[in-house]
């Protein structure tokens, strides 16, 4: 952190989320549908590229953070986000690429598992997806999980299964080797796996449930794309239920 005399975090913003819940998004149209419909519990924050804002929603404290887009912004302000309030678990939020077949615009995405697509150093014996020395890939929280797919069931088509991040977007030209890759992916972003590496690394419970804004290399009878803030608002929703069903509020 930076000195005591450039610290930007006020006690009482710490006081207020601590042992909350952080909500993180890259964009500010992700963030939007929860700064509508939370209480704001003081100014958001802005250090580095990220801003953070603390926030409650029927009594649930939560630190909203709005990264910014790839997975150094992602990485580097999830861990500050945990720095700053400690919390009980992170959840990733916002939009992504629909990447398995059966994945259409207006989706939600539910994450088991978390690997990174362009991460390949499998000349030195380790798995495509894999950071060398780290795991091969990075699992969501059992109880988190559980309240997705209860909620997630209730909201229209979902899709529960592997998410993909990397520091390129996937498109036609290239979506042929993602899709050999991880055969079994449902979704990739630029934010995500870095998140939950970060995540692993402290020992936070994540989950990461998105909205699918775009496909990568559709079919032809497939539509392409849908406005970011619709899918950011299904998936602030399914994400606040998910806080409501998994959390009791703070005495």
């Amino acid at each position: 952190m930076s000195p005591a005399h450039n610290n930007p975090w006020s006690d009482d913003m710490c006081e207020a989320v601590a042992g909350g819940i952080v909500v993180q998004v890259a964009m500010d149209e992700e963030a939007s549908p929860f700064l509508d419909s939370c209480e704001h519990l003081g100014e958001p924050v802005d250090f580095g590229r990220a801003r953070y804002t603390p926030l409650a929603h029927q009594g649930h404290p939560i630190l909203l953070v709005r990264s910014g887009i790839g997975l150094v912004n992602a990485a580097s302000a999830a861990t500050t986000a945990i720095a700053i309030c400690e919390p009980r678990a992170l959840l990733s939020a916002g939009s992504a690429g629909g990447l398995r077949r059966d994945v259409e615009v207006g989706d939600l995405a539910v994450g088991d598992s978390y690997s990174f697509t362009d991460a390949d150093a499998t000349a030195f014996g380790y798995e495509r997806g894999q950071v060398p020395g780290m795991p091969v890939d990075y699992a969501s929280d059992e109880t988190l999980l559980d309240a997705a797919r209860s909620v997630t069931a209730r909201k229209g088509t979902h899709h529960v299964g592997q998410m993909l991040a990397g520091g390129s977007f996937v498109t036609e030209s290239n979506v042929k080797d993602a899709r050999e890759a991880f055969p079994h992916a449902i979704s990739t972003d630029m934010e995500t796996t870095a998140i939950a590496q970060v995540c692993s690394s402290h020992g936070i419970r994540f989950l990461s449930v998105r909205g699918i804004s775009d496909l990568c290399g559709p079919s032809a009878d497939q539509d392409f794309h849908m406005a970011v803030e619709i899918v950011a608002q299904r998936s602030a929703e399914a994400v606040l239920a998910v806080i409501r069903t998994t959390h009791a509020p703070d005495a």
